[in-house]
Order: structure tokens, then sequence, then C-alpha cells
């Protein structure tokens, strides 16, 4: 008997060993569309057909206020604020380099030379400095006058009247440079009474016309004023 009684329960545990699992099995199953509920969480993504549980997140407190129109206008206003200050310290910097290059008092003292006409006697030259070069200042005659404008302005190398290079007839006023290559004429000398060149035989009439030699043009005539009577301005 006793031994019938332990075959039994040994068959009994050996058809009760295959149900526990069956159960928690079951029992899983069955909890966990419960669990899934109770950890529901809103996702990113939706796709159609998802629980209503699932919801996109709003970045809307994160989207910028301001207009499109508003930030165009402010990058406007700092890219001409700073084209305003550049523009006007290029002008400062200007401004000074042209001050500093700008001639000095002295030297616009020299621009200018005044002559008293009453140390001149007539048929002589004076001869003067102004910006460096050598300047003819001539009385001329009566005669001297006379036979500059008989020349013929046809012959001439640089034909130019008489009555253009003299203001007043009887004054002549010439810069003393040969328009050769720079040398300074001798005053009454050469073969028409004028002046002649001594570096390459150049010959200049009583007007201060080429009339010979290598020299392509007349002595030249600067700027010069008669404000009154006896007094000569050049420049």
């Amino acid at each position: 008997m006793a031994t019938l009684a332990t075959a039994s329960r040994l068959c009994l545990r050996a058809a009760a060993k295959p149900v526990a699992p069956v159960v928690r099995a079951l029992s899983t199953t069955t909890i966990r569309p419960d669990s899934a509920s109770a950890s529901g969480y809103s996702s990113p993504f939706k796709f159609q057909g998802e629980s209503k549980g699932s919801q996109i997140p709003d970045f809307g407190k994160y989207v910028s206020t301001g207009s499109e129109g508003k930030n165009k206008l402010y990058s406007y206003f700092m890219v001409g604020a700073l084209g305003a200050v550049s523009a006007a310290g290029a002008k400062s910097t200007v401004q000074e380099f042209l001050v500093n290059m700008s001639a000095s008092a002295d030297v616009l003292a020299m621009a200018k030379v005044e002559v008293d006409l009453a140390s001149i006697p007539e048929g002589k030259n004076v001869i003067i400095k102004w910006r460096g070069k050598p300047v003819f200042i001539r009385h001329r005659t009566q005669d001297e006058i006379d036979q500059a404008n008989k020349v013929n302005i046809s012959s001439l190398r640089d034909p130019e009247e008489d009555s253009a290079r003299a203001r007043q007839p009887e004054w002549l006023v010439m810069l003393g440079v040969c328009t050769h290559l720079g040398c300074v004429p001798i005053g009454e000398a050469g073969d028409y009474g004028g002046w002649f060149c001594p570096c390459h035989g150049s010959h200049y009439d009583i007007s201060g016309r080429i009339r010979k030699g290598p020299a392509p043009l007349n002595l030249e005539i600067p700027e010069y004023d008669f404000p009154e009577e006896g007094k000569l301005i050049i420049g």
C-alpha cells in the first residue's frame, strides 16, 4: 500500500508541473494591455491608426514671435550705421591728408612776386627768381616793339603775334628757360637782337620767339598782371 501511495504522488507531481508555465504565460498576456495603458507616453511621431494617447509635442513656445520684416529692418539699420561711421572716418582721414599736403605759408608767399617797374630803365633786362626759375623782364623801346610787329608770322617755327606775348607792348615778361634742354639764354645776344642760348645755339628775337637753332618753341610766358601803374605781379 505504501508503494502504491508513493507512485500516485509522483504521478500527480509530474502532471502538475506543466500547468504552472501556462498559468504564468496566460497571466502575462492578460496583464500586458493594462501595463501598456498605465505606462503611456507622448511620441514625437504620429502614424495613422495609432492610439489617441500618442501626441506630437508642441514647440510653439520656442518659436520666435518677431516677424521676418522686423529682422530685416534691424539688419539694414546695423549695415547703414556701420557705413555712416566708416564714411565719417574716411572723410576725417582724407581731410588730414589734404591739410598736410597743402602748401605752407612760405611756399605760398613765393608763388607770387611783386616787381617795381620804375626801377627798370628802358632798353634793359632784369632777371628775377620765381618758383626756382629765372624770369626775364624787358623794358622795350618803341623801335623794338615795331621790329617785333614787322615779323612775318607764317615764317616762324612757333607762330605767335607779339601782342599775344606782351599785355603792355613796352613790357615783355618771359621764363628764362630755353625750350630745348632747359638752359638759361643770354640777353641782348644772338642774330635777332633778343636772346641766345649758349648750350646748343638757339636764337630768340626781341619778342622771345624762336628764330634759329634746335629749340622747338618760343620762350614761355608766365601768368602775370599789372595791378596798378608801375607794379608787376608774377604768379
